[in-house]
């Protein structure tokens, strides 16, 4: 008798550092996704807001899998189904590469906040992109360095993959300059995914953040942290460094330890209370969140986009 084949393990649901030894950038993302989807069974919400429409004539070039062929039944003509999506969702996904997200509590062992925001932006971009709602890409520091249009092609997947697997760490966060610039590219009203280690200035991102909600986007705030900067550890002394200004401190991590880890609980608190109050839906992820979970924790109802 044959032996039962292992169950196979979900890529999405590995350990980030041990999925992204795996493949590149774009072979892992499939795979991050593949598994997302299978993760999810008969579950009636399959990534962002999947409501039917209307029907339309098909057309060439339509894809096999959204002929309604009991319509054509009755009918005897091809007709597609279309879902609210498709017609009026347009994603921009807004990615900080400032110098402060290519920090790891533990280099050559944990990825980098922007190694794993690579990744999850990639992945949040092939749902996207399947589901054919139309996506883009903003990448910035102390200004906007790299810009992709919102669209629903098949091969838009591969320049927003390589123009995400090129971003290097730039120098300070200046967010507002890249927000602007999404008001412009999404003229009408859709979403905007905002990811970030939110070190930045929070008043003037918040404002910028609000005035899309104004505009009807539904905003998205994805705060990125790696768990060493939960709470203060280390040596007996050791020299602390901003990463974006080279400002430095020594101190003993033991003394201060306690009020470090209650400032970056009040920290997240506020960003957390400023971004619901203004009905933007915010996420706290750290980089040691496999994938998969943390895909699920962007698209569940309630906190997720409607």
């Amino acid at each position: 008798m044959t032996a039962p084949a292992a169950p196979r393990t979900r890529l999405d649901l590995l350990d980030p550092r041990e999925a992204a030894r795996l493949a590149g950038l774009e072979v892992l993302t499939e795979g991050i996704v593949e598994g997302f989807l299978t993760g999810l069974h008969r579950s009636p919400r399959r990534g962002f807001s999947v409501e039917f429409a209307e029907h339309r004539m098909y057309q060439p070039g339509d894809e096999l899998r959204y002929i309604d062929w009991k319509l054509m039944g009755r009918k005897d003509r091809l007709y597609v189904k279309q879902y609210e999506e498709e017609t009026n969702l347009r994603a921009m996904l807004v990615v900080d590469v400032s110098r402060s997200m290519a920090w790891s509590g533990a280099p050559g062992q944990t990825l980098s906040k922007l190694d794993y925001v690579q990744r999850l932006a990639a992945a949040l971009a092939l749902i996207l992109l399947r589901q054919r709602d139309a996506t883009g890409l903003i990448a910035f520091d102390d200004e906007v360095r790299a810009t992709l249009p919102a669209r629903v092609r098949t091969s838009h997947w591969q320049q927003l993959v390589a123009t995400l697997g090129g971003l290097e760490p730039g120098l300070g966060t200046a967010a507002e300059p890249a927000l602007r610039r999404v008001v412009g590219l999404l003229r009408r009203r859709g979403m905007v995914v905002f990811i970030s280690d939110l070190l930045l200035d929070r008043e003037l991102a918040l404002r910028a953040l609000k005035f899309l909600r104004h505009r009807g986007h539904q905003v998205v705030v994805l705060h990125i942290m790696d768990p060493a900067e939960l709470e203060l550890g280390g040596p007996a002394e050791a020299r602390f460094e901003d990463p974006e200004t080279g400002q430095g401190v020594v101190l003993r991590p033991k003394d201060w330890a306690a009020a470090y880890k209650e400032t970056v609980t009040g920290v997240v608190g506020a960003w957390r209370r400023a971004c619901r109050t203004s009905g933007i839906h915010y996420h706290h992820l750290t980089t040691d969140l496999p994938f998969g979970l943390a895909l699920r924790k962007v698209l569940a109802r309630p906190a997720g986009v409607a």
